[in-house]
């Protein structure tokens, strides 16, 4: 747009502007490049190492998909347990889950196999139906095809809740492409000899020789909607910005109405702690309001519901007070990148399974957003997530250590308060005996400049005057304005040097403050 057209909307744009060349443009360009050079470095680094932070847990991870461990007991004892061994061993790679075959003897039934699984002990239970290979030779060599049932030779429990993404693509595919291999091995081992004894015209021993079984699965909770992508992404991510903005909000309330320095320090913590509570309780409502809007056909009920909102609450409070720390403990120029680094930190573990990273990312164990997942987990499967004795324990120690430590920022607030408004006092004071010291210098001029003149009228009258006192005169005017100049030299050189610390001063009080990121909202406005 013209600049000619832009004056138009707003013509003092360009008011009151120093040239290029001026000494204090000058002074304060190297100043601006300089803060602009350190902050462009530190924020750059700051996200570069967040990127290799949360691709470092990202990174390789096909590669561990053996860490994730599958358990796997034979009730069989037969020719179908011996062809899945045949499949795992052709299929055993990093890239695919461990199998860790048990006896029967540790897990007696199927139901063992689910608390095992229900316990995170394993990610998912292979198992064969027993006596299957016995029934399927049966049916196969046309004997007997009544108790037979090609879901009941094998199948594999497991829970979707646990992240289903995970699961999904790396648990239950494979175990289907486990299974697949293994009824190739199963003809393999049995062809020749099966393939002879099957009567003919028998369709059902025909299909059983073909597709000896179809692998069938228990799903302790199936999670098939599509918002369960974001459950451990955007959702936490949104209720940490959520709690950040609200923060901001609450800051500039309490510098816009001056409650800091108006307001004891045990009554300001419990309106905040109130505030905050009822904040975060009503926000995480309508958030698992929002999730059971969209679950589908998830299978969840109303008691997990309201487990679910206390949850998200507590994780939103202990957000809340966390990043209220991070605003009263930490320089104002740093806390932008501790909510960045806050945020990324905590979506990093919990994106991915920790047995899917590198050791070193678990150190996520001690964040609040792998806590509460663990929790939301164990919700959602009924139980099957038992880690609640680490993760409340966490979610707590964040909670009453950020009450601690926000309760001790509102003393220090309300401290540095006190000390900001009397230095803002102290510059008022200051600036008006500047005011005054000027004015007084401008009556004392003026008197002189009025004496002056009236000696002039009586040299102007007094035509006797003798012209050597003229001569005495001039030079006695000539040193009185060369004193004044000087006088008022200093007084503008000690008027901007009062200036200068006059702004030191304020801004020392406020850096010492630190009432937090602030915003100006609607109905702050004081009369």
């Amino acid at each position: 747009m013209p600049p000619s057209i832009v004056r138009r909307f707003y013509p003092r744009a360009y008011d009151n502007r120093l040239p290029i060349s001026h000494p204090e443009v000058r002074v304060n360009r190297a100043k601006f490049f300089k803060a602009a050079l350190l902050n462009f470095v530190l924020l750059l680094l700051l996200f570069l190492c967040l990127f290799c932070y949360l691709f470092g847990a990202l990174f390789q991870e096909e590669s561990r998909t053996h860490n994730l461990e599958i358990l796997w007991v034979d009730y069989d004892g037969g020719i179908i347990g011996d062809a899945v061994r045949d499949a795992y061993k052709a299929l055993q790679s990093n890239g695919f889950p461990t199998l860790v075959e048990r006896p029967t003897s540790e897990y007696p039934s199927a139901s063992d196999l689910r608390e095992a699984v229900c316990n995170t002990n394993y990610w998912a239970a292979l198992y064969t139906f027993p006596r299957s290979s016995e029934r399927l030779g049966l049916v196969i060599s046309g004997s007997d095809a009544s108790q037979y049932n090609p879901s009941n030779i094998l199948s594999y429990i497991w829970d979707e809740a646990r992240y289903p993404t995970v699961v999904d693509g790396l648990i239950s595919s494979n175990l289907h492409t486990l299974s697949d291999g293994a009824r190739v091995a199963y003809i393999a081992r049995n062809g020749t000899a099966a393939f002879s004894t099957i009567p003919a015209n028998n369709h059902a021993a025909i299909a059983a020789f073909t597709t000896p079984w179809t692998l069938s699965s228990i799903n302790i909770q199936p999670t098939t909607q599509g918002t369960r992508a974001v459950y451990n992404t955007i959702v936490i991510v949104l209720v940490i910005i959520q709690d950040f903005f609200f923060l901001g909000a609450i800051n500039g309330l309490y510098a816009s109405f001056e409650i800091y320095a108006r307001i004891t320090p045990t009554r300001t913590i419990l309106v905040r702690d109130i505030i905050s509570v009822t904040f975060t309780m009503v926000g995480s409502l309508l958030i698992t309001c929002a999730i059971w809007a969209f679950k589908a056909h998830w299978n969840v009920s109303g008691t997990q519901f309201v487990l679910n909102w206390l949850t998200l609450w507590l994780f939103a409070h202990v957000n809340f007070l966390t990043l209220d720390v991070f605003t009263i403990w930490i320089p104002p120029q740093f806390v932008s990148m501790a909510l960045i680094a806050w945020v990324a930190m905590n979506v990093t573990s919990i994106v991915f399974p920790f047995d899917l990273s590198s050791p070193f990312y678990r150190l996520g164990y001690a964040l609040p957003a792998h806590a509460a997942y663990e929790v939301l987990t164990d919700i959602w499967s009924g139980g099957c997530n038992p880690h609640l004795q680490s993760a409340l324990p966490i979610l707590f120690a964040y909670e009453l250590s950020g009450i601690l430590w926000t309760g001790l920022g509102v003393y220090r607030r309300c401290h540095y308060a006190v000390i900001t408004e009397e230095a803002a006092q102290e510059a008022v004071r200051m600036r008006v005996e500047a005011a005054l010291k000027l004015e007084r210098e401008h009556d004392r001029r003026l008197g002189r400049e009025n004496i002056d003149e009236s000696v002039r009228e009586d040299e102007n009258g007094e035509s006797s005057r003798a012209d050597e006192n003229a001569g005495d005169f001039n030079r006695r005017t000539q040193r009185d304005k060369e004193a004044e100049e000087a006088d008022r030299q200093q007084a503008e050189r000690e008027l901007e040097e009062l200036g200068g610390e006059i702004e030191r001063m304020e801004t020392r009080a406020t850096r010492m403050a630190n009432f937090g990121p602030s915003f100006y909202l609607v109905g702050t406005e004081r009369e």
